[in-house]
This record gives structure tokens, sequence and C-alpha cells, in this order.
């Protein structure tokens, strides 16, 4: 239990003297009486609320909420703002900005006079940067995410964020659907406050931080606008408190053995390429050694849950069957022991979990697909190793050997992947250059290039497509990601021209450039990389200090933690 005296609050809030009125007397303006600081855990509640990102845009109601439950677990709450993320709103990509929030609530809370904080957010990047930003000061931490969409509707049918915009733009570019119809469509698909509701990366996130322990049960699938997230949020308020008391910091719930469960989860859920990113940086900010060879923990578990991209459902189903408490349960001694913000085993989140419907979540012996979790490629096109999901790839795609066609620039992509003469077949490999944490900047999800519009009007759906970009977590495909060493890094993905011939494997964990090293190192001598596409501001810094993508994209100088006490006063 902490004592009163030695809270982290009371160095702001206990003095008895200049600072100490200086420090009360501002924050009396909002109408907080005296015995409100006498002692008692102020809680943080860091708040990613912008009408600039969607998904974000019920976390009002849920900071209320748990205020609610800080109050009457005897806790003094305060809201504060951060930096918001909105993944669809965002140029050039929100990935851009990702260690920007995590600096802004590293910051936050290490400057002002809280003594645990509560995450609100959901959206893709506000997740993980919201976490890195909290283990670099390590407090009592807790999440609460913005939860999914309801399910999107269309001519009577269910339709799935991101996933259906993939399928019904390749529909209407082969003829295939009406833009009367494709427009219609997209009023109906985003229904409500939430995040996307099917299993992209801001649900694979929710769902792996429930795996980590660092929220409450049911914390992923409940729908953003049910009154059970609304409940939780109360909980959660009251659940911080606790924990403050306890000194349960971060640190304290987030191991190894954390990070292996949210491996084994993705896993299963199908989740998003984009966790192996987030959980690398993560991983940095807490001190725990992960790397890219540590996701292979994933590769043999099969998928259980059969939702969009991967299968055929949404969040909303997933909810109503039962959650990840059931595909926790079903990993069952796969999972590792591991404490969590409850500060009990993980494995008390599976406690009275039940399935209703198991054509949404499979069993463990009777899965959806065996093996289905993310493979790690290496091979010299990809030295430091690539990803590719499987579960939403093509089997047959997935052993391949074609030639090339290389685009040098996502423009130089969209200027020509329409051209009615491109030379291409639907064996031939796709490659993106220039879409990396540097080239780009920020690593865009454009992974996931448009299927050529002379073999889409032949039927042709997917392709083998490689690059060193990211691809939305609803997204699908026999697609390979983060490339690493970049293009603009040196990498030899900066040195494949069309015609080379590449061999894919995933079964063998293989990424073949079929070019002799000479020829490879005679290239290299005439290659020079691209100018920066930015010369000041945070982009530059960015530029100047993003790591690759298997070290997880976070800035060189941010890796780690400082926990020292602020002593210094403002006046």
């Amino acid at each position: 239990m902490t004592d009163k005296k030695n809270r982290r609050s009371q160095a702001w809030y206990g003095k008895k003297d200049k600072d100490g009125f200086i420090h009360r007397s501002w924050m009396k303006n909002q109408g907080f009486p005296d015995h409100v600081f006498d002692g008692r855990p102020i809680i943080g509640i860091c708040n990613t609320w912008s009408e600039l990102t969607p998904c974000n845009s019920g976390l009002r109601v849920l900071a209320e909420a748990v205020k609610r439950g800080v109050w009457e677990a005897g806790g003094f709450p305060v809201e504060f703002p951060v930096m918001s993320l909105g993944e669809t709103q965002m140029k050039p990509t929100a990935m851009l900005f990702r260690n920007l929030l995590a600096m802004d609530v590293e910051e936050s809370i290490r400057a002002y006079g809280i003594d645990g904080v509560v995450l609100l957010g959901g959206c893709d990047k506000t997740t993980p940067g919201q976490l890195m930003g909290a283990a670099s000061v390590d407090l009592p931490t807790i999440v609460v995410s913005s939860g999914p969409m309801l399910n999107g509707k269309f001519k009577g049918e269910d339709i799935g964020s991101g996933t259906d915009v993939w399928k019904f733009s390749e529909a209407v570019r082969a003829g295939d659907m009406t833009l009367k119809d494709f427009m219609n469509a997209e009023s109906g698909m985003s229904r409500s406050a939430g995040v996307c509701m099917t299993m992209g990366t801001a649900s694979t996130m929710a769902s792996i931080v429930e795996a980590m322990g660092m929220c409450l049960p049911t914390n992923a699938a409940l729908p953003a606008v049910d009154a059970r997230r609304t409940a939780l949020a109360h909980l959660t308020g009251k659940r911080i408190v606790e924990m403050v008391e306890e000194d349960l910091i971060m640190s304290k719930v987030v191991t190894k053995a954390s990070f292996e469960n949210a491996i084994l989860a993705n896993a299963a859920v199908g989740g998003s390429t984009n966790a192996v990113v987030h959980l690398l940086a993560m991983a940095g900010r807490v001190g725990i050694d992960l790397n890219l060879q540590d996701f292979e923990l994933g590769s043999e578990v099969p998928l259980l849950v059969n939702c969009m991209p991967s299968g055929k459902y949404l969040m909303e189903d997933f909810c109503y069957a039962g959650g990840m408490p059931v595909v926790l349960k079903e990993l069952g001694e796969m999972l590792r022991p591991a404490n969590t913000v409850l500060n009990k085993d993980i494995s008390t989140f599976t406690e009275g979990a039940e399935c209703f419907n198991r054509d949404v979540i499979y069993a463990y012996d009777q899965p959806l697909k065996p093996a289905a979790g993310l493979r790690v490629l290496r091979g010299n096109l990809a030295p430091n190793g690539a990803i590719v999901k499987p579960s939403a790839a093509t089997d047959e795609l997935l052993e391949h050997e074609a030639d090339a066609y290389v685009f040098e620039s996502i423009e130089d992509l969209k200027a020509n992947i329409d051209r009615p003469d491109l030379p291409v077949t639907k064996d031939t490999i796709l490659v993106l250059k220039g879409c990396g944490p540097k080239g780009y900047p920020g690593m865009p999800e454009v992974g996931n290039m448009p299927i050529p519009q002379v073999l889409v009007e032949k039927g042709v759906r997917d392709m083998v497509r490689i690059s060193d970009a990211r691809m939305s977590g609803t997204a699908f495909g026999t697609v390979i990601l983060h490339v690493s060493p970049e293009a603009q890094a040196g990498g030899n993905l900066a040195l494949v021209k069309t015609g080379d011939r590449i061999k894919v494997s995933a079964s063998k964990g293989k990424l073949e450039l079929l070019v002799s090293d000479e020829d490879l190192a005679q290239r290299r001598k005439d290659w020079q990389p691209d100018q920066p596409h930015y010369e000041r501001g945070y982009a530059k810094l960015y530029i100047d200090h993003v790591l690759q993508a298997d070290k997880g994209a976070d800035l060189d100088f941010l890796v780690g933690k400082d926990t020292r006490p602020v002593t210094r006063e403002s006046h």
C-alpha cells in the first residue's frame, strides 16, 4: 500500500508553501474543494478524443464514466488531452506520428502530479502510442478502448470496415459494381462511434492488450455504443485507484510472458500484421528483449476467430459469441503465466467464459484454419526480416516463384497500375519501394497494392506483393510487408529491377531475390537514396532517428524509460 505522504501527487499538491499554493489554487478555479487535495490518489485520464479521429469520438462519454469510478473509489480524477491520430484522416500516414503521440503521453504523465493513469484510445496508432509513452514513465496504468463500431450494413448484408472497401473498390474497377452502389455502401459502413468493426489493427490491438492483461476482461470486443462498455469504464476508474494503493505499476504487470501471450492471441484472432511493429516498440519501452523471431511462437497457432479479413463475421458478432475471454480459454495451457491489472494471473480472465456461437469462435481442436499465425520471412531480399499473414492470403501463393514488376515509388504505382499495356500476369510479383519508415516517411498502409487493371478485368483478385510498407489490418491478400532494411536505408529491396526472379516460401520462412551477389554489388555502386521529403520539424526528426521495422520503428532516443522524479519547480 502506498502511504499518502509518499504519493507522487503530493510533491505537487501536498506542500504548504508557495509552490503548493500555486498548484492547488489554480486547480481550484475549476471548483475543486480543499478536501480533494488531502492525499487521495490523483488519477490522470489520458484522452485521445477528437472529431478528426472518428474511431475515438465516443471517448468523452467513457471519460465521464471513468471519473465516476475514480470518485467512487476515493480518488481524484483529472482528464487531459494528448495528440489524437485519425488513421483514416491523416496524411501522409498516422504511423508517422505514433512516436510523437508517445512523446506527448510520456511527457504529460511525467510533468503532471498524477499517481496513476487511464489510457483512453482505440484508433490504430493511439493504443500503442499511449502504451509506449506510459511504459517510459511506469506508473500504475490501465487501458479503456474505444470499442468497435456496430456492424456495417448494405443491401441487408453485413459489411466490414476496410475489408469491404478493398473488395468494393476492386469490383468497381472490374465493372462488377456501380459507382452509385459504391457510394451507398460508403454511407452504410460506419454507423456508430467506434473503431473498425473488422479485426483490423484497432481491434487487434484491443484484443492483444486484453491478452496482455492491461485492461479489464471483455474490453476488446464490447461495441463502442454498448452500455456495458460505459460500465466497464466505470469499473476501470475504480480499479486504477486500487492499483495505485497496491503500487501496481506497469512494469509489474507487463513481462516477456505478457508479450508472448499477445503473440499467441494475435495468431488466434487472425490479427493485424501491424501488431508486430507495435509490440516490438512497446517492448523496447518496457525494457524487454522482444525480437522478430519471437513472433514465430504464433506461427503454428490455429485461427479461432472467424472475423474479417480472415473470416466472415465482425467484432459485434465476436462480442456476442463471448469475446477474448473465450479465445484465452481456448488457448488454455499455451498461455504463459502472467500478471494482469487485477494483480491476478491472466487465467482469471477466462473464468466463466462461455462460447455462444462456434461459427464465430472455433474450438482449439477444431479451428477455422490450422497454423495461421504470422510468418517471418528472411533471405537476401529481407536480411532482417519481413512479415506475411497466411490467414488472409491465398494458400497457393504462399509458395511462389516468378518475375518481379517494380514500382520505384507510390507515385510510380499510382501513375501506372491501371495502364492497359502493363506487362504483368497473374503470376507476376509486384514490388513497391520507398514506403518504409524513412522513405515515405512513416511506413504507410500501402503494401496491399491494387491488382493491376489489366488483371482485375480478367478476374484476378490476389497476387504476391512485396514492399517495405505496412498494410491495414482490415486488408487481405498475399502481401509481404515490413521488408527490412527498407529501400531508403539501402536494403536490397532498393536494388530490385523489373524482370528479376523472386522466390517466396512461407513454410520455409524464405524471401529470396534470385540475383547473384556480384550483380547486386554492381547495382549498389550505382544506387543513391532518394532525397528526404521533409527538411524541418518533427518529420525531419523522425527521418533522422527512426529505427527499422524489425526494431519497432520507434525513435532511437526514446527506447527505454526514465522514472526519475521531477524535482524542479516552475516558479
